[in-house]
């Protein structure tokens, strides 16, 4: 990426401990453009309104401008219709929302899901919740040594009580992008859905969920550049039309009586109350913003990142990385011998490199690499050769002072 893409993010003229900032902790969050810091002015400015059965100018504007986000979140998407679009507060409560409504719908005691032992707590602690409750069984795809998904043994693993698998596109701890069309193929034979996690692989590769298949997709706008408290779930239309309510309130109903009531049509009947209007928005520039880059030219972008961070990382002694997946995004998780990752995070906040450490929310992949926390560096568009080596100089730093 040119130099004017990193003049599009303010928060990167900022300097700590009279250094220039290194952003490298876009997994967990990524920084926000100037257009999307605009739009979101000019709405609570100018077009600050209630959406939906308003008559007036203002509500029809915001109405206008929400339902347009929801265009573009299908187009971005290639979803088939932009009802299938499903706006909810990020990841964590699209897959909640699954989980309580469909799951709670169709699941009998005896079914299984089929997860992977690389998924984020937010594709967990939902299912483990109906476990009791429904009497389920949850079984894991296990992750091989170089941080991939054991299909073969997700071959045994899938039965005709698998109902649904759910799992990352992308894992947010090792990069490693799953190869997610397979898996739906393989979901599909034996009458199982799927449901993929995409909070990583949005904000890094073109998505297609047709062509993945997916029956479920799920993201989080704050990592795509936009706001805060906004996310998606797609769904396919015949799927959502069979799912109950997930919460009661003004604009899921079609009509209330004392007696009881009925519900709105999809995606409506998802979205109780009033909605996260400028979210939407928000997340609709956002769209604009990457959109306009191009989303093959951002993949590009990232998968030669990947390949420079990596050749570098390993040249740093006592420095392992987790994962040796071919095919991933630059999102490294490491640790170095005999110094914790919290004290090199230390380190490198010093030197006003923004790194995580940590768990990354996946406790059972670190008890499966045999770690309890690493350091994660992750790169994005706005990231260059000169905050590698940054990163790399850092790096060095904390083991002359900590080693």
């Amino acid at each position: 990426m040119n130099e004017s893409i990193r003049n599009d993010f303010p928060a990167l003229t900022q300097k700590f401990n009279d250094k220039p900032l290194v952003y490298l902790d876009s997994a967990a969050s990524a920084l926000k453009p100037q257009s999307v810091v605009d739009r979101l002015a000019k709405f609570y400015a100018f077009e600050a309104s209630n959406v939906h059965r308003g008559i007036h100018t203002l509500s029809a504007q915001a109405t206008d401008e929400y339902e347009l986000g929801r265009k573009k979140v299908q187009k971005f998407l290639r979803a088939k219709e932009d009802r299938e679009i499903v706006f909810t507060k990020g990841t964590t409560e699209s897959v909640n929302l699954v989980a309580q409504t469909w799951g709670k719908k169709f699941l009998k005691p005896g079914d299984e899901i089929l997860l992977s032992e690389m998924e984020h707590h937010s594709n967990l602690v939902p299912w483990h919740l109906l476990v009791e409750e429904k009497e389920i069984t949850i079984r894991y795809i296990p992750v091989t040594e170089s941080g991939e998904l054991d299909l073969t043994e997700m071959d045994r693993l899938l039965t005709e009580k698998t109902k649904l698998v759910a799992v990352s596109h992308c894992s947010n701890t090792l990069g490693t992008i799953n190869p997610v069309k397979k898996i739906a193929k393989k979901a599909h034979e034996v009458g199982a859905l799927v449901l993929v996690d995409g909070a990583q692989s949005v904000t890094g590769m073109p998505i297609d969920v047709q062509d993945i298949d997916c029956d479920f997709f799920v993201f989080s706008g704050h990592k795509l550049f936009g706001p805060y408290g906004i996310g998606c779930l797609y769904g396919k239309a015949e799927i959502l039309e069979q799912m109950p309510p997930y919460q009661g309130g003004g604009s899921m109903i079609e009509e209330v009586s004392l007696e009881g009531s009925t519900y709105n049509n999809v995606p409506f009947r998802f979205e109780a109350g009033t909605p996260h209007i400028s979210g939407v928005i928000g997340l609709g520039a956002a769209i604009d913003y990457v959109s306009s880059i191009g989303m093959e030219k951002v993949f590009e972008h990232k998968v030669k990142l990947q390949k420079q961070v990596h050749n570098q990382l390993v040249e740093i002694p006592g420095l392992r990385i987790l994962g040796a997946s071919d095919s991933k995004l630059p999102i490294f998780s490491f640790v170095i011998d005999g110094i914790h990752a919290n004290d090199i995070g230390e380190i490198l906040n010093q030197e006003a490199i923004a790194v995580r450490t940590g768990h990354h929310c996946t406790q059972p992949l670190m008890k499966k690499m045999n770690v309890t926390a690493t350091v994660r560096a992750s790169f994005s568009i706005y990231n260059n050769t000169s905050d590698l080596e940054r990163l790399c100089s850092g790096l060095i730093k904390s083991k002359e002072f900590l080693g």
